[in-house]
This record gives structure tokens, sequence and C-alpha cells, in this order.
């Protein structure tokens, strides 16, 4: 492996946070949670305009077997489960169940 594939990406903004924080400042605050969700989106759409040619060019973010609530909904599950795990731990696990959406 060479130096540049050795280096790790450093994950920058809210969605940077442990799921613990996320679950401590999102609890009963809806208007928190969509902060996160919206960093959510926009770093799931930068991995798809990141993914080499070939490769989730049809993905879609908003499935209507996966609708937003429901995304949300897997991100709070997936931060409950897993309280030492960054947001952005979650949201990669999203995306990679977008690329297979349950039918």
């Amino acid at each position: 492996m060479d130096q540049a594939e050795a280096q790790s990406v450093k994950i920058v903004g809210i969605g940077a946070s442990s799921c613990q924080y996320f679950l401590r400042e999102t609890n009963g605050k809806p208007e928190v949670e969509k902060n996160f969700f919206a960093w959510a989106q926009g770093y799931m759409s930068g991995l798809l305009l990141r993914a080499p040619p070939g490769k989730d060019e049809d993905l879609d973010l908003a499935p209507d077997v996966y609708p937003l609530l429901k995304q949300a909904e897997f991100l709070r599950s997936f931060c409950t489960r897993n309280p030492d795990a960054d947001f952005s731990d979650g949201v990669n696990d999203l995306y990679r169940t977008l690329r297979a959406p349950p039918s």
C-alpha cells in the first residue's frame, strides 16, 4: 500500500460526532435530528459523486422502499445499538443498505 492509500479521510461536521453525542443531542429535539440527517444526506451524496465510473450510478438515495423517515429511524437504531461508534459509521451502514434495499 502506498502512502496515499494509507492516509485516512478526516470526516468533519456534525456527522463526525459519536453516536452517544447524537443520541443525547437529538433526544426530544427533532430540529437537531434534522441537522444530523441533512449532514447524512450530503455525505451520502458525496459518496455517490466520488464513486468510480460504473459503481452506484443508478443508486437512489431516497427509494420508495426506504423513504427518508425510515432512513432517519435506521440511523437512530444504529446509534442506539452502537453508542461508541461514530454517527458517520451509521451513515456508511445506511449507504450500504441503500445499495440493496429491502423489498
